[in-house]
């Protein structure tokens, strides 16, 4: 059966009010938990960034939930520090945590003050420093001098199983070339078919392990509501590639955004006050053959959002027959 997780957006969320938010739902009958890893939101309305491995170890030690995030390593981060940060909350908390590493945008890398590189050099950089994360996660003393450089790095407190390291994409082309090296796959909700070639190209090319996919969806139980909500906290994130990949600020998304009409955000968000519509929806994600499915609701209050689907939405989707893998 599809584990229907919470995805914990810290870009828009205080981390205590988020904390409370991932504690309630596991109350309500969610399966797992998943959140972002940003130094900067997306917009200045939405107000927030805490640390995510900071708010990691608090939340896996206050539920029970599995949990992944999605990190960029190779300019914020040094890949030995990510896996130090990876091996440590697997050993802390066994079978409980995944990481999904992908190339990163530049709103979340330019803090360091290096050049933001060309696509094709960051996706370089992400394999070199899967590398060396996996060799660390493996007990191996890495030295390495490439597009990120590693001396004599040893990680000291390792899990007894190296926990999933998932390949982050939204094209294709990624998709497949995450078959190389990942333990699965994570994506973002789009059109249906699109989600059919992902997973059939990351499949196609060897790809293992699971299938995870992020819905952003808003909810009130109002229609207008609903909109506004999703208006005012997710219009800066209808940009395709390259554009969200390569501006800087908040302030930057929210200039280029000033004029998103409601039309284009509905693409990238489910928007409907009707509960219905959210399971059919959903439905639709699980019958491609999704393992996993993290549902984002982009507004800032989370309780509402998660009694309703909690109540009428999850028992729904767990009476949906499993479709073959």
């Amino acid at each position: 059966m599809t584990a229907i997780g919470f995805h914990a957006s810290h870009e828009q969320i205080h981390p205590r009010a988020l904390l409370e938010s991932v504690i309630h739902a596991e109350q309500v009958g969610f399966d797992a938990a998943m959140c972002s890893d940003h130094f900067a939101p997306w917009s200045e309305r939405q107000g927030h960034s805490g640390f995510a491995w900071s708010w990691l170890g608090s939340a896996l030690q206050a539920t029970e939930l599995p949990f992944g995030v999605v990190n960029a390593p190779g300019q914020r981060y040094h890949p030995a520090i990510v896996a130090q940060a990876i091996g440590t909350l697997a050993a802390m908390y066994p079978g409980r945590f995944w990481a999904a590493l992908g190339s990163g945008e530049a709103a979340n890398e330019h803090i360091t003050g290096e050049v933001w590189p060309r696509k094709d050099v960051r996706n370089a950089r992400l394999r070199e420093c899967v590398e060396i994360i996996r060799a660390l996660l493996a007990g191996a003393e890495v030295s390495h001098d490439g597009l990120v450089r590693v001396d004599r790095a040893r990680l000291w407190s390792r899990p007894e199983q190296p926990p999933a390291l998932v390949g982050a994409a939204v094209s294709v082309e990624t998709a497949r070339w995450c078959a190389e090296w990942a333990d699965g796959l994570i994506t973002v909700n789009a059109p249906t078919e699109h989600l059919r070639r992902m997973i059939d190209a990351y499949r196609e090319a060897g790809g293992r392990g699971p299938v995870h996919l992020q819905v952003h969806l808003s909810w009130a139980p109002a229609q207008a509501d609903a909109e506004a909500i999703a208006y005012d906290q997710w219009r800066s994130n209808v940009f395709a590639p390259p554009v969200c990949w390569d501006l800087d600020t908040p302030e930057h998304f929210d200039v280029v955004s000033a004029e998103v009409p409601m039309s284009r955000l509905a693409e990238v968000v489910n928007i409907s006050a009707d509960l219905g519509h959210h399971v059919g929806w959903l439905e639709e994600y699980i019958d491609l053959g999704f393992d996993q499915i993290a549902l984002h609701h982009v507004g800032q209050e989370q309780r509402p959002f998660l009694d309703a689907f909690g109540d009428r939405v999850l028992p729904k989707l767990r009476s949906t027959p499993t479709p073959s893998r």
